[in-house]
């Protein structure tokens, strides 16, 4: 069978490419080697998270917020229900993707992928046989995968030592739990096992908590966790993570020089990133170029150095995100369709599901001085916003950063209740070279949490009205 298009993975990325794609008139087949799309996104990623993440957030809202409200409850943990929660979110979503393939005549084939050179793709299938698909081009969208301890062998078995994919199926709330990594899939799967009642601790190597996220802003946010029980132990080097009689111990150093340290907890979390994910692909016999971190080197439209071979998502550098993957998939099949289609890089939304939330789009304080431009600051606190005091909901802030001669929105960054929904006005007044003006003498409905948004966008034009 000869393709259009052929889509090796199923993912945010590759389904929303070959969705593209078939919507333009091309022929497609998409290449899976698990037994339900979604890649890991929407089976063990953003979507059953998501789900435990509003389920445990509704737990503590009502042991901890309700009474405040007038309304008196006494909520009950049943995490096997919550957990049949998670899967049915899960089947729904992936049950969707297989849908909207139907519905664009999307052929589809179980098995390994793997690039045989310009125009060829094999599949082999779990009882090994392998099958031979042309096509005039090829979108590699494999994604990525767990990355394990820089230099520490871990034996992850899902069980005590754990990857976000058993942390989002444990059978019972940990006692203690440790979370090696201080980055968003920590913090939020953290979060989850906080709220059911688990003592979370997070050992980070860097000295601050979500690496490349604004200062003031991840500052803020490690107050309000460790307001919430979580213990930090940053700056610190994991040397060493083994299971012990009751659960398992991580060994760590301070960055900086200095004694060891052993903790002890039920479940050890470990969440230090994600690589790529190009194994068996045939890359190198295909003579696809790769980088010096096993990603598909492309150009600035997606393209490989191979002709009719394009890579995009968590297997291409940039953030690995699924609506940049889905972006991508989107840009790579309108090019293949001969259009000319393209990702604003400047302007993709980074969100952390945690409570509250933390949403961040362009350029923070830091990267704004480290490039010299200069840049003012507009900055106004959730306590002094009126639905916010309502809905008890007043930790965090929002900050936007102007340019100082153009006023151009170069950045925006919110901690707050809602935060993951609020940011996309920024994300499109960016995309439109907006400033900082046009955004604060925007009409905002009141009372609603968004006015936040517009009255620092005002602090940074000029003044704000209710601070």
């Amino acid at each position: 069978m000869a393709y259009d298009v052929v889509v090796i993975g199923s993912g945010p990325g590759g389904y929303v490419c070959a969705i593209k794609a078939s919507q333009l008139g091309l022929k497609v087949a998409v290449v899976e080697k698990r037994e339900t799309f979604g890649g890991t996104c929407l089976n063990i990623g953003c979507i059953p998270s998501k789900a435990l993440l509003h389920a445990s957030e509704m737990f503590a809202e009502a042991s901890h917020a309700f009474d405040a409200l007038g309304v008196e409850v006494t909520p009950k943990l049943n995490l096997k229900k919550m957990m049949e929660h998670k899967d049915k979110t899960v089947s729904a979503n992936v049950s969707g993707v297989a849908f909207l393939f139907k519905k664009n005549k999307i052929d589809s084939y179980r098995g390994v992928g793997k690039v045989l050179g310009a125009g060829k793709v094999s599949v082999t299938g779990e009882d090994g046989k392998v099958e031979e698909i042309e096509a005039k081009n090829i979108v590699i969208a494999t994604g990525s995968e767990v990355a394990g301890i820089p230099g520490v062998q871990v034996d992850i078995d899902e069980k005590v030592i754990v990857s976000s994919t058993g942390a989002l199926s444990l059978e019972k709330v940990p006692q203690k739990l440790i979370v090696v990594g201080g980055g968003v899939i920590g913090l939020e799967l953290g979060s989850v096992w906080a709220r059911l009642g688990a003592k979370v601790t997070v050992v980070e190597f860097l000295d601050t908590i979500l690496g490349g996220m604004d200062g003031e802003v991840s500052k803020q946010f490690q107050r309000l966790l460790a307001r919430q029980g979580f213990e930090f132990k940053l700056g610190s080097k994991v040397t060493a993570v083994a299971k012990t009689r009751k659960g398992a111990s991580v060994t760590f150093e301070p960055v900086k020089g200095g004694a060891a340290e052993t903790i002890e907890a039920d479940i050890v979390l470990v969440a230090t990133g994600r690589r790529a994910y190009a194994d068996g692909l045939g890359l190198q016999e295909a003579g696809v170029e790769t980088d010096e971190r096993g990603r598909v080197r492309t150009d600035a439209h997606l393209k490989t150095n191979v002709p009719g071979i394009w890579a995009i998502g968590d297997v291409v550098a940039g953030p690995m995100l699924a609506h940049k993957a889905e972006d991508e998939g989107v840009a790579v099949a309108e090019r293949i369709a001969g259009q000319a289609g393209h990702v604003n890089y400047d302007v993709i939304p980074s969100v952390v599901y945690t409570s509250p939330e933390v949403a961040s789009v362009g350029k923070t304080e830091e990267e704004l001085k480290k490039a010299g431009v200069e840049y003012r600051v507009g900055k106004f606190p959730f306590t002094a916003n009126g639905r916010a005091r309502a809905m008890l909901h007043t930790d965090g802030f929002v900050k936007v950063l102007a340019e100082k001669q153009t006023d151009k929105v170069l950045g925006v960054h919110i901690v707050g209740f809602g935060a993951g929904e609020m940011i996309h006005e920024a994300a499109v007044l960016m995309e439109f070279g907006g400033s900082s003006e046009d955004l604060a003498r925007t009409c905002h409905a009141h009372p609603t949490m968004s006015e936040a948004v517009k009255e620092a966008a005002l602090a940074a034009f000029f003044k704000p009205i209710h601070i």
